[in-house]
């Protein structure tokens, strides 16, 4: 059990780290701010990570997501994989190399969207599914991007930041592609800072396809270049595939606090993407989820997520997740069914009409 730093409340809905409570971040931002990025600095330097985006004037600018690092000699990128070189150029993942890893998963899968997708529910069926429900008997191709934009004090998937592992190419990873392969899903980490790499595997087993299913999926934080966005989309639209946006807060001083970086660009995102609804509109190629984070993303800030979300299209689904304590934010419950079906309540009340709990197992007592 924690104290906020600034009002003084005692409660377990209070983590250590940012030290302040979900009320004090969305109603007193501007205070606790430096407060709040002092913690996260500290964080951010046992992975040998900068506190911010590097700014080297005359620097090589990556272009692929929000940061726009500007990378002086020996200056490392915000997600960590680049690194400025003496000669002006930029070393690190290409189109060619990446560092993820990658494993097979039965569908169906635990998949954001395996509730409305082709792969879990047989949308798209015949040209996008090879089945009127769950493909049984096919595999999604998961590949899990290890770096991020986002520096999340929830992460559940945090130890890609120990280290990138080896390197691998764009071929290797189109090979890995079977006859039972039916869907790629690139995640992470997120895939944005390696999307050069996630393209020209995705065009590499498309051709090698020749034809047959094969969806192109991603899970992201949203916070990639625009151009970016449109390309993921453009796979996915293609393919049968979808983009899964992770909505992680509304309020942008609460966002900050909890991933270290503003929602804006994610929310910008996720509305470009939105208006391309109509050119395939079944399977859904956009989908949203949010963690519940106990005593920080409560029905509050599902309610002006789901409200945002209804506005561009009252059908794009929209999945609840379980949270449960892991990296900085272990002192944390796991979600109550009371919290999840609050948020339930509050997102239909929005106006959405596809709303779920995703991850029942994982939910805990009400606290």
């Amino acid at each position: 059990m924690a104290r906020c730093s600034r009002c003084g409340k005692e409660s377990r809905l209070v983590a250590a780290a940012p030290g302040f409570c979900g009320d004090c971040l969305r109603d007193h931002f501007a205070e606790v701010r430096a407060q709040v990025l002092v913690v996260r600095a500290r964080i951010r330097a046992e992975f040998g990570l900068p506190a911010e985006p590097p700014r080297s004037p005359g620097g090589a600018v990556c272009a692929l997501c929000v940061h726009q690092c500007a990378l002086g000699p020996r200056d490392i990128s915000f997600c960590g994989l680049r690194r400025g070189c003496d000669d002006g150029s930029i070393a690190g993942p290409s189109a060619d190399i990446g560092y993820f890893d990658w494993y097979h998963d039965p569908l169906p899968t635990n998949c954001v969207a395996d509730w409305v997708c082709a792969g879990g529910a047989g949308a798209g069926y015949p040209r996008f599914a090879h089945a009127s429900g769950p493909e049984y008997g096919y595999h999604n191709l998961a590949v899990f991007y290890r770096a991020c934009g986002f520096d999340c004090l929830f992460c559940q998937n945090w130890h890609f930041r120990q280290g990138t592992g080896r390197a691998r190419s764009a071929r290797e990873l189109a090979a890995a592609v079977d006859a039972r392969t039916s869907c790629i899903c690139y995640f992470g980490g997120d895939p944005s800072p390696q999307f050069p790499h996630a393209l020209r595997a995705s065009r590499l087993a498309l051709e090698q396809a020749d034809g047959r299913i094969l969806r192109i999926c991603w899970e992201t934080n949203g916070s990639m270049a625009p151009a970016v966005a449109l390309e993921m989309m453009d796979l996915s639209l293609a393919s049968g595939g979808c983009v899964k946006f992770d909505l992680k807060a509304w309020d942008e001083g609460l966002h900050i606090a909890l991933t270290g970086v503003s929602n804006r660009r994610t929310l910008e995102s996720f509305e470009r993407l939105a208006a391309r609804i109509a050119e395939r509109p079944a399977p859904p190629p956009l989908v949203a989820s949010t963690l519940l984070v106990p005593g920080y993303v409560d029905e509050r800030e599902v309610a002006s997520i789901a409200s945002f979300i209804a506005g561009l299209d009252p059908d794009i689904p929209y999945a609840l997740l379980g949270f449960h304590p892991d990296f900085r934010m272990c002192d944390l419950p796991a979600t109550s069914r009371g919290h999840a079906e609050a948020c339930l309540r509050a997102a239909e009340a929005a106006g959405l009409t596809r709303v779920r709990i995703g991850n029942l197992p994982v939910l805990g007592s009400d606290y």
